[in-house]
C-alpha cells in the first residue's frame, strides 16, 4: 500500500514539472511543411527569473537544411516581446524527413509580471512559411531575482 502512495506522490510531482499545451495553427486552411503535434513546457509553471524550456514536438515530409524561428508573445492581448533565433540552433540540422524536436530555453526576467500570456511561433525557411502556430501559458507569482 505504501508504494502505492509513494508512486501517486511520485507522478503528482513529476506533473507539475512539465506541462502539455494545446496548439492551434494560425491558418487552419494553411498546408504547413512542418505539422506540430504539441508543446511540452518545462519546468510548469513558469516561474519569474528561472528558465524554462518549450519543446515541439514535429513532423516533416521534407528536408529542412536551416530556417529561423520568429517568436512573439503576448501578455493579455498587447503585443508585448519578439525574437528570432536560428533553427539550427534550436534542433539538429539538417532536419530529417520523419519526427524532430525543437526545444527553445530562455530565463523569463524577474520583472516578468505575472498572468496569462500567448505565444506566436512561426518557423520559416528563406520567406517561405514552413509552419506557424499559437499557444497560451502562465506565468506565476514564483520566485524572481528580486526574491533571492
Amino acid at each position: 500500500m505504501s508504494r502505492f502512495f509513494l508512486a501517486i506522490s511520485c507522478f503528482l510531482c513529476i506533473s507539475t514539472i512539465v506541462r502539455a499545451t494545446d496548439i492551434k495553427y494560425c491558418n487552419d486552411n494553411a498546408q504547413y511543411q512542418v505539422k506540430v503535434q504539441g508543446v511540452d513546457i518545462s519546468p510548469y509553471p513558469i516561474a519569474r527569473g528561472e528558465q524554462v524550456t518549450f519543446s515541439l514536438a514535429s513532423n516533416t515530409d521534407n528536408v529542412i537544411s536551416k530556417g529561423k524561428l520568429v517568436i512573439e508573445v503576448s501578455y493579455f492581448g498587447w503585443h508585448i516581446h519578439s525574437e528570432t533565433h536560428d533553427l539550427c540552433d534550436e534542433t539538429n540540422c539538417p532536419v530529417a524527413i520523419g519526427d524532430f524536436s525543437v526545444a527553445h530555453s530562455q530565463v523569463m526576467p524577474g520583472y516578468t509580471p505575472p498572468g496569462p500570456y500567448s505565444l506566436k511561433m512561426k518557423m520559416l525557411d528563406g520567406h517561405k512559411e514552413l509552419t506557424c502556430i499559437k499557444f497560451s501559458f502562465d506565468i506565476g507569482f514564483g520566485s524572481s531575482v528580486a526574491d533571492m
